[in-house]
């Protein structure tokens, strides 16, 4: 069985090539995927603008309509980390609706794949660390004011806490957000998940993984959900110039397939996105992006 993928041509735009986010890895991992044939035409799904109403679930109306019309200030510019531009609007209100999607696809397919999504640090109502909406906030409100799921798991394993994601959800006991994260990084000063894991700065492998499937079984057996958004952020690589922890290809490779597999053996629908992931090298950085694809497309033949 190929695994449902989604992804947006407008993921990728004309952007500063000096500048720390690298704009064109979504380009990069549609090709790389192409190229393995995990990606194969069929199995791809395009998503389309978020609804208003639905963004409104997660962002102040205010927030959404200033930033749409580059109304934001110097200030929050700054904070949000990336050049305003309408190409930036485009891919910013496409985003969440792909994640959205790819959770809605999930709950009907057992798996699904956004090639883009978990934008952690966007707040209710301001961009944060290259994070203009949060996607994973957005698409978990929806799916539960549509009637779809009850209780939702949102599994992170960016390099960074997904505080935005901690903040919005504060008050919803229908999402349980999950966050393993370097303790001594991005961002200073951190949120309260429903449950937090600081792992220590130079982490290698072997401890790292058992601390993910740990706190994977204790994250399911707390928040007994319907439906997993797993946020697989690659920026724990030892080569990531955001990091600070040492994990390597394989261990990546390893904890994509650990994830996948014990959900799948849950019966745990579960929907993924790519996370953080930096690299001037955005070719190599796709490859890392592309590991957790292979391991859902292993585990669902």
């Amino acid at each position: 069985m190929t695994i449902p993928l989604i992804y947006s041509p407008f993921y990728s735009y004309p952007f500063p090539a000096n500048h720390r986010f690298p704009m064109d890895k979504f380009k990069a991992l549609h090709q790389c995927l192409t190229e393995s044939g995990i990606l194969a035409g069929h199995n791809v799904f395009r998503p389309g603008r978020v609804k208003s109403e639905v963004l409104e679930l997660a962002h102040a109306k205010d927030y959404i309509q200033r930033f749409s019309n580059n109304q934001l200030s110097t200030k929050e510019l700054r904070k949000m980390g990336l050049p305003w531009s309408e190409a930036l609007v485009k891919r910013s209100m496409i985003s969440p609706n792909g994640t959205l999607l790819t959770g809605a696809i999930a709950l009907n397919q057992g798996i699904a794949c956004h090639m883009a999504g978990g934008t952690h640090h966007a707040y209710h109502d301001f961009g944060r660390g290259y994070c203009i909406f949060n996607d994973l906030a957005v698409a978990a409100k929806a799916l539960i004011a549509q009637g779809k799921v009850r209780r939702i798991l949102i599994f992170d394993c960016d390099v960074h806490q997904g505080d935005g994601t901690a903040s919005i959800l504060r008050n919803d006991d229908n999402i349980f957000t999950c966050s393993i994260h370097c303790a001594k990084n991005f961002p200073h000063h951190k949120e309260k998940s429903d449950l937090d894991i600081g792992v220590a700065k130079g982490m290698t492998d072997e401890a790292y993984l058992e601390v993910v499937y740990n706190t994977l079984l204790q994250a399911v057996d707390t928040s007994k959900p319907d439906l997993v958004f797993y946020d697989a952020g690659v920026d724990v690589y030892a080569g990531d110039g955001l990091g600070y922890l040492d994990i390597s290809l394989a261990g990546i490779a390893e904890r994509e397939y650990l994830v996948l597999k014990t959900l799948k053996q849950l019966n745990i629908p579960t929907a993924t996105v790519i996370g953080g992931g930096y690299d001037k090298d955005q070719s190599a950085l796709a490859k890392r992006h592309a590991l957790v694809f292979q391991a859902a497309a292993s585990l669902h033949k």
